[in-house]
């Protein structure tokens, strides 16, 4: 999932901190839909579900999932929008 982050530049960035199932993802997605194919987004979230969630909505979207980090109890994210 690193595959293709180094130098990703996110032009924008959601903070999903303190938001629950189903919200980081429907933020996420109203976000993507406002960027260009080829832009990444950062997404932020202490939502431990978040992680596979992500996973699964970038695998049935088809967008890229650059990265997965976590630092302490908040997940980064990074998304390159596909289509």
């Amino acid at each position: 999932m690193t595959q293709g982050s180094k130098g990703a530049n996110p032009v924008k960035h959601i903070d999903c901190i303190g938001l629950f199932c189903p919200m980081p993802i429907v933020k996420t997605r109203e976000a993507i839909q406002e960027l260009a194919i080829g832009q990444v987004l950062e997404m932020l979230s202490d939502d431990p579900g978040s992680d596979p969630d992500m996973k699964t909505w970038a695998q049935r979207s088809g967008n890229d999932l650059l990265e997965v980090s976590r630092e302490g109890a908040i997940y980064r994210f990074l998304v390159r929008k596909t289509r």
